[in-house]
């Protein structure tokens, strides 16, 4: 049995699932943890059956098969091209692609490296549909996301709204456009809306609606897509992680499934 060699940046809510789930299986092993945080990964490493050595720099991950980005989209901006140069690669921040010129510059690199860039589903549903879809005639890709008020503090484009945060009683839409502009409008909620941009019709085209509910106690998605095929329409109710608000639980639930499909020889799903 050959045995996967993983390494994983980030040591949060995400990373820790990943790792404990590797620390169960004898198909994978968990070689390296980084974090920029050294103590956050000597403490996850400390509860491990299989210690992991932490290390202090992305050229000591050069021994495994696939490195994981469970960190930031700081972190794939920074470290996802030196990780190409010797192993596969797992993005969990997938809103840092949305910058065109780093998603050039990284396919590029795989191409050259004869790497792999594995991008889970996330926190949706739907994208096997969408990318079947994408082989015909795909005539529009809308995505509503509805999200408490908090979950959008920071964003940028608040700043345009007339009303603060605070001031919204109501479910009200906070922004209307396209996948490019909400990821520079809104980057920390974008993830998904790249996720559905790359497995479809691109980020220009892809439609996005972004819907601030004060009585919303989950990150909800809906998916609406048109074209020759007919039509598909997914609505998916996320958990959050107890640990970390910000993160669905089916994201993490979606790395730990990617993982494991790389060990198998029977492949579900488009």
């Amino acid at each position: 049995m050959s045995v996967l060699k993983i390494g994983i940046i980030g040591c949060g809510s995400i990373g820790t699932l990943l790792a404990r789930h590797a620390d169960k299986r004898k198909d994978i092993r968990l070689l390296h943890l980084f974090d920029e945080d050294n103590n956050k990964a000597r403490v996850l490493a400390g509860k491990l059956r299989n210690k992991a050595t932490v290390v202090r720099g992305i050229a000591e991950l050069s021994e495994c098969d696939l490195v994981i980005e469970a960190a930031s989209q700081e972190a794939v901006r920074e470290h996802a091209l030196a990780v190409l140069d010797s192993s596969d690669l797992m993005i969990m921040s997938m809103g840092a692609l949305a910058d065109e010129e780093l998603l050039s510059k990284l396919t590029r690199k795989a191409e050259e490296k004869g790497r792999t860039i594995h991008l889970p589903s996330g926190a949706v549903a739907g994208l096997d549909g969408i990318k079947s879809a994408a082989m015909g005639e795909t005539e529009s890709v809308t995505l509503t996301t509805r999200k408490p008020p908090k979950g959008l503090l920071g964003a940028p484009g608040l700043a345009l709204l007339d009303v603060g945060l605070g001031g919204i009683r109501k479910p009200t839409v906070v922004f209307e456009g396209t996948a490019d502009e909400a990821a520079r409008l809104f980057p920390r909620n974008v993830n998904v809306a790249v996720a559905i941009s790359l497995a479809g019709i691109g980020a220009g085209k892809t439609k996005v609606r972004i819907i601030a509910d004060p009585f919303a106690d989950r990150n909800v998605h809906e998916i609406a897509v048109e074209g020759s095929f007919g039509r598909i329409v997914t609505r998916t109710e996320n958990v959050p992680l107890p640990k970390n608000p910000k993160t669905s639980k089916l994201a993490a639930l979606s790395a730990i499934a990617t993982l494991d499909g790389m060990t198998k020889r029977l492949k579900v799903g488009t």
